[in-house]
């Protein structure tokens, strides 16, 4: 629909009213009347985006405060790091409270389809306001009767380590809290995208550092009107004085078609101008993995250097050690039981590795600390301590979490990256473990800091300081970091180059996590995990189809007795696997270029996935059985050839502007079309 006739539907909306003020931007349309209340359109959607109604409030003690008449309307425009925008600033007064509303927004030239929000209120009345909470950008936004009625992005962790794309069914609710969920879980992206077929709108904040927000989603029972919102909560009842004033964060609302790709894409780049740097990965990042998980914390030397030469065999570059060559969380040096030798022996095994021709990654737990480690028992105070002076438990390792500010942490911190990598001779980094996400407030009178907010907020430095430290030794690094089934936090990007669908529950999760994390750092080295995490433990086509590294925990020729389950290399897996590495190393379609914008991954069926590499378009679709009619998106018109490249077996040619094909699969079909 265009926009002319947009501006039309959206008078017919407020018939009753005084005419809305209209800001557009791209294909967003935002529309404010003269209470301050806001509707958002699409210039490409069937039907409005949101029903009108208080997107900006403050959650009072017995209320809402969410009716202000507009005394002022401004309209400039401005210059700053990100590029030209237009500037609006829209005041207005509450009669009843005698609190002035001041209402920023702005556009930018070269993001369109975006709007960033800012409010102050300010009590300009006699008696102090007890407040709960601030809200931006609340939006109520009908359903067309779809089945399901939406999809929806949460970017928040918990310990349930959930898909992040869900389709909202009546009845769903998340809370979204960008804080800590559960004793080990917190942070995440700071951004909420529900979407239907024809449009989806986006939220979140554009604070340069983590903050303890929430976007709820939520759909009730017996509705059909989905609402998402930014909120801070304050844990108790908080008093705005006489003469004070309060300002939210800035927020932001964008509309984009298709899934949350593009709405994803966009936040990121809005980041980055505004000064948040994404990594490039090295060519080393996107090499396929052998992880000696296979054989557990139990392992033997034996075991991992008797798998080398199979590992290479393969095809494979890299071999990681993991949990369960260090003394202790917090005592890294080698432990004497598979390290009779000691440290000497960590060399050997490394030099080792070098001579088979591969590269040495190591695991490691960063800010966990076991209450029983030497680090600890002399330097008790390097914990992160709650208000009530309790430490901040990691269920998951039975540690500590240490205060990622405390000088002494931080000090540790870089003697360890410098054994790693100095000492031992490590080519990367495995940073493991969901406690690196995010952190509590830290209440450590030793840690320096004025909010014990800032710890949360703080975190991301911690980690810029390993990156920095291993990329001094080693200036071709990898860097990965793993935040065990989180969504991992946006703010902690900057500082790993290779990112990883990190333990996810099915072939589903690598493939959902492998397109949010190109939406948000296309140069990024993408790694799919153990295959063996995958649904039959054998779906190497899922990493594939979505340009993710391939890597195995396979063990060979026998499994360590006491491992919890088997992952032996049999004749018969080692044939796929060499033919899957194989068939990885000649495409690297992990290098080439993600089309996430083509399908949605939520309405399409199959779930189809692009990559580009050069002239020519791979394809990847999912399904647990199809037959019949797909439609081949991204082809110019003209003639083509279709191959399954997977299967080396050709297809024909299609030709002219209906590029589509009728196949036949299940599970999954590659196809390579030029």
């Amino acid at each position: 629909m265009h926009k002319s006739l947009w501006l039309i539907s959206g008078i017919v909306l407020f018939a009753c009213q005084p005419k809305p003020r209209t800001i557009t931007n791209g294909d967003l349309i935002y529309m404010i009347d003269d209470q301050m209340h806001t509707s958002v359109l699409s210039a490409d959607a069937d039907k409005p985006l949101t029903i009108a109604g208080t997107s900006e409030y403050l959650k009072l003690c017995d209320g809402k405060l969410e009716s202000f008449s507009i005394a002022t309307f401004e309209e400039s425009s401005f210059n700053d790091q990100v590029g030209e925008g237009t500037f609006y600033e829209i005041t207005g007064i509450n009669k009843e409270f005698n609190i002035e509303k001041k209402l920023i927004l702005k556009t930018y030239n070269e993001f369109p389809n975006l709007i960033s929000t800012q409010v102050t209120y300010t009590n300009q009345s006699a008696k102090d306001l007890c407040f709960t909470a601030w809200v931006n950008n609340h939006y109520n936004i009908p359903s067309q009767q779809d089945e399901p009625p939406f999809w929806a992005f949460r970017g928040s962790s918990s310990g349930a380590r959930a898909d992040w794309i869900k389709p909202v069914e009546e009845g769903f609710y998340q809370k979204n809290f960008m804080g800590m969920n559960n004793s080990d879980y917190g942070g995440g992206i700071p951004v909420t995208d529900l979407w239907r077929p024809d449009a989806g709108i986006a939220i979140g904040h554009l604070s340069l550092t983590p903050e303890l927000v929430s976007l709820p989603t939520e759909l009730r029972k017996y509705d059909n009107t989905a609402q998402i919102a930014i909120q801070k909560d304050f844990d108790y009842p908080t008093y705005l004085a006489v003469g004070d004033s309060i300002t939210t964060l800035e927020t932001f609302v964008s509309v984009h078609d298709g899934d949350y790709y593009n709405g994803l894409q966009q936040f990121s780049q809005l980041m980055q101008a505004r000064g948040i740097k994404m990594p490039k990965s090295e060519p080393e990042a996107y090499e396929p993995i052998w992880c000696a998980w296979g054989y557990e914390r139990n392992f033997t030397l034996d075991e991992v250097i008797g798998t080398l030469p199979k590992v290479k065999e393969l095809g494979i570059k890299w071999a990681v050690l993991d949990d369960g060559f260090q003394e202790a969380e917090g005592d890294w040096h080698t432990n004497k039981t598979k390290f009779p030798k000691g440290d000497d022996q960590m060399r050997d095994l490394v030099k080792t590795i070098h001579k088979n021709g591969l590269k040495a990654k190591l695991w490691w737990a960063p800010l966990a600390a076991d209450p029983g480690s030497k680090l600890l028992a002399e330097n008790p105070k390097m914990r992160l301590y709650l208000s009530d002076w309790a430490p901040q438990y990691i269920t998951w390792w039975d540690a500590y979490y240490l205060s990622p500010t405390h000088p002494k942490t931080i000090a540790h911190t870089k003697e360890v990256v410098d054994l790693f990598l100095k000492e031992w001779d490590f080519d990367g980094l495995k940073m493991d473990g969901q406690h690196m996400n995010g952190v509590a407030p830290d209440h450590n009178p030793e840690s320096g800091l004025e909010n014990p907010e800032d710890a949360v907020r703080k975190l991301p430095e911690f980690y810029k300081k390993i990156y920095e430290e291993a990329r001094s030794i080693k200036p071709h690094a990898v860097v990965e970091n793993c935040p065990c089934g989180t969504c991992m936090s946006f703010y902690n990007m900057p500082y790993m180059n290779q990112a990883v669908s990190s333990d996810p529950t099915s072939s589903w999760q690598i493939r959902l996590k492998g397109k949010t994390y190109k939406a948000l750092i296309s140069s990024t080295a993408y790694y799919g995990d153990h295959v063996e995490l995958s649904d039959g433990g054998a779906d190497f086509a899922s990493s594939f189809g979505v340009g993710a590294v391939l890597g195995t925990k396979f063990t060979w020729p026998a499994d360590n007795p006491t491992a919890s389950a088997s992952y032996l290399l049999t004749p018969e897996k080692e044939k796929s696997w060499k033919h899957w590495f194989d068939l990885y190393n000649q495409k690297m379609l992990s290098k080439a270029n993600y089309l996430g914008g083509l399908y949605d991954i939520g309405y399409d069926k199959p779930e189809t996935h692009v990559i580009q590499k050069g002239d020519t378009l791979h394809y990847a679709f999912y399904a647990e059985n199809w037959s019949g009619p797909v439609e081949l998106r991204g082809l110019e018109p003209g003639n083509y050839t279709v191959r399954d490249y997977f299967n080396d077996r050709d297809l024909g040619e299609i030709n002219g502007e209906d590029h589509s094909i009728s196949i036949e699969f299940k599970d999954f079909m590659l196809l390579e079309v030029y």
